[in-house]
C-alpha cells in the first residue's frame, strides 16, 4: 500500500516528480519476482490512447532501519496542452503490469497548458475501482447527454423543422397547406380501402362512421412515427456535407425527422377532434391526457431514430428493409381491424407491441373516455425511456466514423 504521496510539477518538457513511501513488506514481495521495476504510462482520457510508456526505475534497497522506504519517479508528459492520465505501478518485464493483476497504483490527472502542469488528481487506486468510477461516469453521461444535446440545440432544431417543411412543398400549388392534407388524403385512403372496400367494421356496430373514428383514432400515433422512421435510416447520407465539412451536432437530424413528424401528427389530431366533434356533438375530457401518451411516443421514435440514423450509414440497404418492417409492423397492429378480430393465444403477444398500448391509449382517452389502464401504460414508459436513452448512446458511439465512411 502507497503511503503519504507527494508530487511536484515543473520542468521543461514537462514532468512530475512523484514521491511515495513503500512498505517493506510491500517492497519485500516484488522482491521475490525476477525482472521487477517502477514505471509509468501515459494515456489520452478521451480514448484510452497510449502515449508514452515510461523509463523503467529499479527497486529501491530495502532499509532496515525503517519501515517504508521512499521512492522517486519522473513522469514525463507530452508537450501538447491538453489533458492526460498517467498510471505509475510496478511491472514485471516481458509479463505484465502488476496494475492490471489488481495490484493498487499512483493515479495522475493532469492537464498540461502553457508549458506547464496543473495537477487534478493524484491518489491510489486499483483497476477494479478506476473502472466501476468510469461506468458510474458513462451511465451518468447517457442519462445527461441526450437531454443536454437537445437543450442546447433547440434553436438550430427549430430551424431545421421550418427549412424542412419549407423545402419539402416549395414550388407546390399546395404550399404549406400540404401539411393538412397529407395526414387528411392517406386517412381517408386507409378508411376508403378498409372501411368501404372490404367493408371493416366493429363487432355488432354496422355504421361506418363507427369504424371510421375508431381506425382513424388508431392512425393518430402511426402517422407521426412512420413518417420520421420511415426517413431515418438515409437522413445522415441526406446531409453528408454536414457531417464532412462542418463542426455540426449529427445528433439532431434524426430529432428534426420526429419533431417534423409530430408536426404532422398535430395536424392530423386536429383533423380529427373536428371530426369527432362533428359525430358525437363532444370531445371526451380524458383528451386533454393525450401527453401521457406522446411523450412516451415521442421518446420511443426518437431512440429508434437515432438508431436507424446510425445503422443506416453503414448498411445502404436498411431503407428498403425498414419500409418492409413498417408494413408490417402496422399490419401486426389492431389499426385497421378490432382487437376483438386476433386469435385469442396470439393477443398477449400482440400486446407487448409498444405501438398496441399507443392505439389503445389513443382510442381509450379520444374515443371511450378513460384512462388507459396502468399497467402497460408503465411499461410504456419504461420501454421508451430505455430506447430513448440506448439509441442516443448508440448514435453517439458510432458518429465519430461517419466521416469515415461518408
Amino acid at each position: 500500500m502507497y503511503l503519504r504521496p507527494s508530487i511536484d510539477a515543473a520542468g521543461d518538457p514537462p514532468s512530475l516528480r512523484v514521491r511515495f513511501d513503500l512498505p517493506r513488506e510491500t517492497l519485500d514481495a516484488l522482491r521475490m519476482r525476477p525482472n521487477v521495476f517502477f514505471s509509468y504510462q501515459v494515456f489520452d482520457p478521451a480514448n484510452g490512447l497510449l502515449l508514452i510508456d515510461g523509463a523503467r526505475t529499479p527497486l529501491p534497497a530495502v532499509d532496515p532501519a525503517n519501515q517504508t522506504t521512499e521512492i522517486t519517479l519522473t513522469l514525463e508528459l507530452p508537450p501538447d496542452p491538453g489533458d492526460y492520465r498517467v498510471i505509475a505501478s510496478p511491472l514485471e518485464e516481458d509479463v505484465c503490469w502488476l496494475y492490471e493483476r489488481g495490484t493498487p497504483f499512483l493515479l495522475v490527472d493532469a492537464r498540461v497548458e502553457d508549458g506547464r502542469i496543473s495537477v487534478r488528481r493524484f491518489r491510489e487506486q486499483t483497476l477494479g475501482r478506476l473502472r466501476l468510477e468510469t461506468l458510474v461516469r458513462s451511465m451518468a453521461r447517457v442519462f445527461k447527454y441526450p437531454v443536454r444535446t437537445i437543450a442546447r440545440n433547440r434553436t438550430l432544431i427549430q430551424a431545421m423543422v421550418r427549412r424542412d417543411f419549407v423545402a419539402r412543398y416549395r414550388g407546390s400549388l399546395g404550399g404549406i397547406f400540404w401539411t393538412v392534407l397529407n395526414p387528411l388524403l392517406l386517412m381517408l385512403t386507409y378508411f376508403f380501402v378498409f372501411g368501404i372496400v372490404l367493408r371493416s367494421r366493429l363487432g355488432n356496430d354496422p355504421s361506418r362512421s363507427s369504424f371510421a373514428l375508431y381506425f382513424l383514432a388508431g392512425m393518430l400515433p402511426w402517422l407521426p412515427m412512420s413518417e420520421a422512421l420511415g426517413r431515418a435510416p438515409s437522413v445522415i447520407r441526406e446531409h453528408a456535407s454536414f457531417v464532412k465539412k462542418l463542426v455540426f451536432p449529427v445528433e439532431i437530424l434524426p430529432v428534426n425527422l420526429v419533431l417534423a413528424g409530430m408536426v404532422t401528427g398535430v395536424f392530423a389530431l386536429g383533423i380529427f377532434l373536428l371530426g369527432l366533434l362533428l359525430a358525437r356533438g363532444n370531445i371526451p375530457w380524458t383528451a386533454a391526457l393525450l401527453p401521457v401518451l406522446v411523450i412516451p411516443q415521442v421518446l420511443f421514435t426518437l431512440g429508434l431514430a437515432w438508431f436507424l440514423g446510425a445503422l443506416g450509414v453503414y448498411a445502404r440497404d436498411l431503407s428498403q428493409i425498414n419500409a418492409y418492417v413498417l408494413t408490417l409492423w402496422f399490419f401486426l397492429t389492431p389499426i385497421c381491424y378490432p382487437v376483438d378480430s386476433l386469435p385469442t393465444l396470439a393477443l398477449p403477444l400482440f400486446s407487448k407491441n409498444p405501438l398496441f398500448v399507443l392505439v389503445e391509449g389513443y382510442r381509450a382517452l379520444l374515443l371511450e373516455g378513460r384512462i388507459p389502464s396502468f399497467g402497460p401504460l408503465w411499461k410504456l414508459w419504461l420501454l421508451a425511456a430505455a430506447f430513448f436513452l440506448a439509441g442516443h448512446a448508440w448514435f453517439y458511439k458510432l458518429r465519430r466514423s461517419f466521416p469515415d465512411v461518408l
